[in-house]
Order: structure tokens, then C-alpha cells, then sequence
């Protein structure tokens, strides 16, 4: 179980050959299955081009969040690993926000766990996003998930 909160821009099919390359050399053979979700910024939304967005979090209590989260996954579905990687800070258009892998002997423990860390994350990890609207202004994000029940 690995969590890491970024500043910088990150390359996530580089991080994830050498985590697996790296952290789960001793389970080579034993899973079956990952699952992955990469989600990056779009340049619009709610019908309005978005060409920035300021990542706030609350140190600490983010990943104390996220780390519970990824306990409750494990308790939930037999995985072998996860990890998150999120990125906080100044952003842009196409730029990469979050990394979600769960790693488990079957394809359905890892879509299932993977998703869930994802829907969990975004509706109750503390992160806070500020767009910068391409019309000049700024806004907060009020809605962070798509209505998924986790």
C-alpha cells in the first residue's frame, strides 16, 4: 500500500513499470490482475474552457484519508497491493492528476478495488480544486464525483 501526494508533473505508465518492477518483485506470479486508472485534467467544465487549476489539500489528513481508504479496499477485496499517486499544485490542461492501481490474483478484486479507491478518493479525501476559467476568472469545484455510491 503505497500513497504519495506530488507537486510535480508525473509520468504514470513510467511510475507504474517500476513500481511493479521494483515494489512488487516478490509477488511476480502471484497476481493475475491490476487494475489502473490514470485521470488527467480536461480544458473544460460545466460548459465553461478551463485553461489552469490550483490542487489544495490538507497535509497530513490527506493521506490519512487515503491510507484509510486503501485499508477499508483491502478489507473489502483480496488485493495484493494498491497504490495512489495524486498530484496537488498549479495544473494544466492535459496534465496527469491521479494514478489508482490495485494489483490481486483475479480481475474482479482489482476493477472492483480500483474503482472504489477512485470513487472514495474523490468524495472523501481532502483535496480542493480552483479552476481558472479561460473568460478570466476563477472558481471552486463544487462537485468531485460523478454520483457513483462507494
Amino acid at each position: 500500500m503505497t500513497i504519495r501526494i506530488v507537486e510535480q508533473t508525473f509520468e504514470p505508465w513510467s511510475l507504474l513499470a517500476d513500481y511493479e518492477r521494483f515494489e512488487l518483485a516478490e509477488n511476480i506470479g502471484k497476481y493475475g490482475a491490476a487494475a489502473v486508472f490514470v485521470g488527467s485534467m480536461r480544458d473544460f467544465n460545466l460548459g465553461d474552457g478551463v485553461i489552469g487549476m490550483t490542487l489544495h489539500h490538507y497535509p497530513g489528513m490527506t493521506e490519512k484519508q487515503l491510507a484509510a481508504i486503501l485499508v477499508d479496499a483491502n478489507s473489502r477485496w483480496a488485493l495484493l497491493d494498491t497504490l495512489v499517486i495524486h498530484r496537488v499544485g498549479e495544473v494544466q490542461p492535459g496534465d496527469t492528476l491521479v494514478l489508482v492501481a490495485a494489483w490481486a490474483e483475479h480481475r474482479g478484486d482489482a476493477f472492483d478495488a480500483s474503482r472504489y479507491i477512485m470513487e472514495a478518493l474523490k468524495s472523501r479525501a481532502p483535496f480542493w480544486k480552483r479552476e481558472t476559467l479561460a473568460a478570466g476568472q476563477s472558481r471552486w469545484v463544487e462537485k468531485n464525483s460523478d454520483g457513483y455510491k462507494v
